[in-house]
Order: structure tokens, then sequence, then C-alpha cells
């Protein structure tokens, strides 16, 4: 199922996903996607007929977002760093999600050199502590998109990356979450980014250094993970920084983010 989040008459209302359409899901008013991740179990009917007007807004406000740095081979070549023997953690603050759509805002006065990464995204759906790589999976409710929109400058000078990582609607999630029995092989699934129509980064999860049953097991040793975390799982080659010049987001610029059998992810920059 292709499950998110709607915006219907200025209310956020969870719901399905078909052939385009949006169906309300039959939940109690004032439930969230969030919600019905936590609850657990078999989700609840979608309304027959779609709901008009309704647009998509990010999936879920996450409990927590734990991010996953050089976590591609593609990547690890082209920063000249070595790859990594553990996964490298960091975390970005959960009032930097926006859903697909909304604006990427940028402060001058804070940053100078604003990056894109796309990311694929898994939506904990258990309580995962301690477990193993070969159960790790089954703590997955679903994936998504995400863009781990990055202040270079900021993050590089802070010596450690939360602050440049965090920034307000520096980390846009969507369209939908995609449970997890329809995707077949997490590692298996192409990736692209584009700025202004142009492809930049173009890669595939197999390239995963440490893959997303690794990574979950791995994090669960340290901290334990709930229902409606999310784990960004790191990007490919292709980030801007990384271009020789430097490339960086701009005024104006459109960015797409996709995952294969996932969606895409729109927004456009603007300065405040």
């Amino acid at each position: 199922m292709r499950i998110g989040t709607a915006i219907s008459n200025g209310t956020p209302t969870p719901v399905v996903e078909r052939d385009g359409a949006l169906h309300a899901l039959d939940v109690a008013a004032g439930s969230t996607v969030a919600d019905l991740v936590a609850a657990g179990g078999a989700l609840p009917a979608a309304a027959a007929e779609p709901l008009d007007g309704a647009t998509l807004t990010a999936p879920l406000r996450p409990g927590k977002i734990v991010a996953i740095g050089l976590n591609y081979m593609d990547h690890v070549r082209e920063t000249g760093l070595d790859k990594p023997t553990a996964p490298l953690v960091f975390t970005k603050f959960t009032t930097s999600v926006i859903g697909d759509g909304e604006e990427v805002r940028v402060d001058r006065a804070i940053t100078e050199r604003v990056d894109w990464e796309v990311e694929l995204a898994a939506v904990i759906g258990k309580t995962a502590t301690r477990v193993s790589v070969d159960d790790a999976l089954s703590h997955v409710f679903g994936y998504t998109v995400a863009n781990d929109i990055s202040a270079r400058d900021v993050q590089f000078a802070d010596g450690q990356w939360v602050r440049g990582k965090s920034l307000d609607t520096f980390c846009p999630l969507g369209p939908v979450i995609v449970t997890a029995d329809e995707i077949a092989d997490p590692q298996a699934l192409g990736l692209w980014t584009r700025v202004n129509g142009e492809t930049v980064q173009d890669s595939n999860t197999k390239e995963m250094v440490f893959s997303v049953a690794e990574l979950i097991s791995f994090c669960s040793h340290s901290f334990t993970l709930e229902p409606g975390d999310v784990v960004l799982t790191g990007t490919p080659w292709g980030c801007g920084e990384f271009m020789d010049p430097i490339r960086s987001l701009a005024a104006g610029d459109r960015v797409e983010v996709e995952v294969e059998g996932i969606g895409t992810v729109a927004n456009t920059v603007v300065e405040i």
C-alpha cells in the first residue's frame, strides 16, 4: 500500500494513494500516520471515493530521524575518503521535515553552500532493540524518499553535522510511504536527483556500504528504534559539494529526488 498524509479542507488526513487518487483512511478524528504505524496490525479501510482537492504533504512527522553518512561506495570514491568500517550515524531534527511541493527556505545569513542528497528512508514499524541483521527488516513498516539537504559550509565549520543538516525545511520526505511488502529488495532500487531537470545523481541502493538491514541492526544495538522513527540510509555520488567547481543550490532551483517504486519529491529553493 501507498500510505500518506493529505491536506483536505485545511486538515491533515491519513490516506491511501491508488492510481494517483487519494482515499481517506477510516480513522478517528485527529489520528495521524504516525499513530497508525505505532498501532501496528492491519491498516484501516479506505473510502471508496477519492478526496476532492486534497494534496499530499510529508507522510509523517518522525519520532526521530537517524541518518547515515558516507554509505555508498560511489560517494566514497567521489569524496576521496576511506571506506567506513562502521556506519557513520548522525541525526536531523524533526522540525526540518517538509513535504512534496513545499519550499526549501535558505537563510543566506547562515549558509551559502546548500547541497542535495537523495536517500532511501526506512520507516520503523516495530520497536527494535538489539535486533539481528537477519531480523532487522521485519521491523520496517515501509519506505519513503528523503532529500538530506545539507548546509555544507555549516556542516564542515561546526565539525559535527547536526546543525548543518537540521535547518528548517532541510528534510523533504514523501511523497508517500510504500509498505515493506511491496518492496521486494531494498538493495535493488534506482535513485536519482534532478536539479532544474538535469540529472545530477543516478545510482542504485546496491551501492550501499551497509545494507538497510545492517544499519537497523547496528543502530538498534546502541539505541532503541521506535515505531515512526525514520532511518535515512545515505546518498550516492553526485553531490554538488564534490563537483569541480563546487555547485550549490540557488534561489529558484527546483530539486527532484526519486527512488524507484516509491516516487518523487520535488521542492523549489527560496531565499529568506
